[in-house]
């Protein structure tokens, strides 16, 4: 039997574990109580958080981690990656005819940030393309399925169009990993991880504290400087 690859394989099946995911908790949640819900995001917030963490103390290196941080907000401050996540939560809320969702942006913004953050989503889609492999973004698949159906129970509809995020997010890096390739080196890789399990670490405390948000979003472009560093 000749199997089926084509790039980008791995990111098309991480969509749609993701919309899968997300379908199961929105219907699934209407059934839930405010309380139950709240148990839920509490759940999904210490979840992320331990993700996060014992991510970052396998590969802790602090001058890399303060130096990426700094450097990756200060960028991502003059970008306003943030504002951009949000004008793109706008349009797709107007667009789903969810304009009565008050959470749905939020919901759209966290989710979102969750699933394409970390070292998974970058070498799975570049191995996607390279090495015709979509083991990795497979795996990840099944993980978002899971973290995307307890968001989307607790916080609702826009957690399910974080698929948009990923598709465009390892879509650009699958059909750019000829550029990419040399720069993925073990080291790059690690700072990577390390960086991107403490943003994902301060998606979680958001989800805990949601009166006081860390501005994820804007600390994205540390991942670029922690790959960067030698």
């Amino acid at each position: 039997m000749t199997e089926i690859h084509f790039a980008g394989l791995g990111t098309l099946i991480n969509v749609a574990g993701i919309i899968i995911g997300g379908l199961i908790g929105l219907f699934g949640g209407k059934f839930l109580t405010a309380r139950a819900q709240k148990t839920l995001q509490d759940a999904c917030a210490l979840t992320v958080i331990f993700l996060g963490a014992d991510g970052v103390l396998k590969n802790l290196d602090t001058t890399i981690l303060i130096a990426s941080l700094i450097g990756g907000g200060l960028i991502g401050e003059i970008i306003d990656i943030s504002g951009k996540f949000e004008q793109l939560g706008i349009w797709l809320r107007s667009r789903s005819g969810s304009d009565g969702d008050t959470k749905f942006v939020d919901a759209f913004v966290t989710a979102s940030l969750t699933v394409c953050i970390g070292a998974m989503a970058v070498l799975g889609a570049i191995n996607d393309r390279l090495l015709n492999d979509p083991a990795i973004l497979i795996v990840k698949a099944t993980l978002d399925m899971i973290i995307i159906l307890v968001m989307t129970a607790s916080l609702g509809k826009g957690c399910i169009f974080s698929f948009v995020s990923v598709g465009i997010f390892q879509g650009a890096i699958t059909f750019g990993a000829g550029f990419l390739e040399p720069l993925m080196t073990e080291v790059a890789l690690a700072n990577l991880s390390s960086v991107g399990n403490v943003l994902i670490f301060g998606v979680g405390v958001n989800l805990l504290f949601p009166d006081k948000k860390i501005n994820v979003a804007n600390l994205l472009p540390a991942l670029v400087i922690a790959c960067l560093w030698r």
